[in-house]
């Protein structure tokens, strides 16, 4: 409405106008942005409407300054409450899905909507009364996302897809109900590979092997060796003692640890803060680095250990590489353990 409004608003304007330059820029990225998540196929993460996020924000402050600047235009003011009166329904209808939580927030949104939408008609010339319409418009937008927000950094959140907000009870895509709807190899709620628990607010990741899934793959944590690697939709999580293990002679290396897949290889480098070389790049199935490159880091003592586990599938990664990798180096270091975790020094070969 914003966009829409403004572009009439703006029309007669130069053609550099810059205010109407912002619209067309900000309208076409919210439009396009909005078009490419909604016709998506394939693999879709919910956190992706992010996106929108920077589009929304500007054409709101644009339309909000215009509507401002032309408060004394009754057809200004209507198109005003118009906005302000969908947007508290739109924030009544989100928060209906999770109606035990904070249930005085919907009848303040719509409360505070109706009698900003009052003060909108009336305010015209009058300052006063404009701003106070201005303001109580600001509780009804803003009530909503404030409590979510508020909500969301209270609560933990673990693995790769979190979602915003409280429990939800109906709605649309993977965010509604107890985490959404399963994937392959999983159950309703759940992740391919494996169940989900929790809830649409702190969904996590998988705890099993899925149909056909070998263990390292989504949510798994033993590949060869064994042993707290993390899987593809949860990060690993080293404890103290490995964290030791891990940073002594870091300074010596490149890489402190090699693991296959970018979460499995996230929680290593957040945890000691040096680096960790990923195989296979995000979900362990690129070819990067190939066996042969591994073997070439290695022998110029640029990687410390190596631990199994993680990556999407397979052995212990869903590329061959990654497979490739960790039975060469299964077959060819000494291991030691480290508070259950089976680590490989790639500076130690076996006899053989």
């Amino acid at each position: 409405m914003a966009l829409v409004a403004g572009l009439v608003w703006t029309a007669r304007r130069p053609r550099t106008d810059r205010t109407r330059a912002a619209l067309i820029l900000w309208g076409a990225t919210l439009l396009l942005t909005g078009l490419t998540i909604s016709l998506s196929q394939g693999i879709i993460h919910t956190y992706y409407t992010v996106a929108l996020a920077p589009a929304v924000g500007a054409l709101l402050g644009i339309g909000a300054h215009l509507a401002w600047k032309l408060r004394a235009h009754l057809l200004a003011r209507l198109v005003t409450v118009g906005a302000v009166a969908v947007s508290a329904w739109w924030a009544w209808a989100l928060l209906d899905r999770s109606p035990s939580w904070l249930p005085w927030l919907r009848p303040l949104v719509v409360v505070t909507g109706a009698v900003a939408s009052l003060l909108i008609v009336v305010g015209g010339r009058r300052k006063a009364l404009a701003m106070a319409a201005a303001g109580i418009a600001g509780v009804t937008l803003l009530s909503g996302p404030v409590a979510y927000g508020l909500n969301t950094i209270s609560t933990p959140h673990t693995g790769s897809l979190p979602t915003a907000g409280p429990r939800v009870s109906s709605g649309f895509g993977p965010g509604a109900g107890n985490g959404g709807a399963g994937g392959p190899g999983g159950t309703a709620g759940g992740f391919p590979g494996g169940t989900g628990t929790g809830t649409a607010a702190n969904r996590q990741p998988p705890t099993g092997t899925g149909a056909g899934r070998p263990t390292g793959g989504f949510g798994g944590t033993n590949g060869p060796g064994g042993g707290g690697a993390g899987g593809l939709l949860n990060a690993s999580t080293p404890s103290a003692a490995l964290v030791t293990t891990l940073q002594a002679d870091a300074g010596t290396y490149d890489w402190i640890v090699a693991t296959v897949g970018a979460n499995s290889a996230a929680g290593y480098q957040l945890a000691t803060g040096d680096a960790v070389l990923a195989i296979g790049g995000f979900n362990g199935s690129d070819d990067a680095p190939t066996l042969a490159q591994f073997k070439v880091l290695v022998a110029n003592g640029r990687i410390h250990y190596f631990i199994g586990g993680g990556g999407f599938g397979g052995q212990s990664g869903g590329s061959n590489a990654g497979t490739e990798i960790a039975s060469w180096v299964e077959a060819n270091f000494t291991t030691t353990t480290v508070a259950s975790t089976t680590l490989f020094d790639l500076t130690q070969p076996t006899a053989n």
